[in-house]
């Protein structure tokens, strides 16, 4: 991201809402907005090989590992206004896990980028899947959008929640039903 290019943007921007940029309050405002966009966007930036970093450790676990209430903060791709909330991953390995830590940075891998949370969701879930060859796997997201709370129905307390399970947690009822229980969504 060309950073002087997104400061000049948004100079011009504030002119264009009725500001004045050489005003005491915005004079380094558009530099400090250049610096957030490439960290709220970073995500296009980083490599998911490079996210885990060979955090991936033979197991003979067969049994559900869940992550819960990782954190997530995106951006909305048709307003780009945040979304925020919790993911929470399960999945059963196949010789292999991978470092928790690594759960949450695959999160923000395809967090911070413009989002639709359906989508989110499902790159998380096949992220994790591809990085394991897990027997399934299972992502539960729930976020409250700023598009829909701050603007348009302005329906402040409402949520959504968007799920992808692949593998067993697909196929098999009883796997699924025991992930969406210990995720609390039961």
């Amino acid at each position: 991201m060309n950073k002087e290019k997104v400061a000049w943007l948004t100079r011009e921007l504030l002119i264009e809402l009725g500001e004045d940029p050489e005003r005491e309050g915005l004079l380094a405002t558009p530099e400090r907005v250049a610096r957030s966009w490439a960290f709220l966007t970073s995500g296009y930036k980083s490599n998911l090989n490079d996210v885990i970093n060979g955090a991936v450790f033979e197991s003979e676990s067969n049994n559900m590992v869940l992550c819960r209430d990782i954190e997530l903060y995106s951006l909305c791709e048709h307003h780009m206004l945040p979304f925020f909330g919790s993911c929470t991953i399960g999945y059963i390995p196949r010789n292999k896990v991978i470092g928790v830590s690594k759960l949450a940075r695959i999160v923000d891998h395809f967090a911070r980028r413009l989002q639709i949370q359906e989508r989110l969701t499902s790159q998380i879930a096949h992220a994790v899947e591809e990085a394991i060859d897990a027997r399934g796997v299972g992502v539960i997201v729930k976020a409250r959008h700023m598009c829909m709370t701050m603007r348009g129905v302005e329906k402040q307390h409402s949520s959504m929640t968007t799920s992808s399970v692949l593998g067993c947690f697909h196929s098999d009822p009883p796997t699924r039903q025991e992930f969406l229980s210990l995720a609390g969504m039961n």
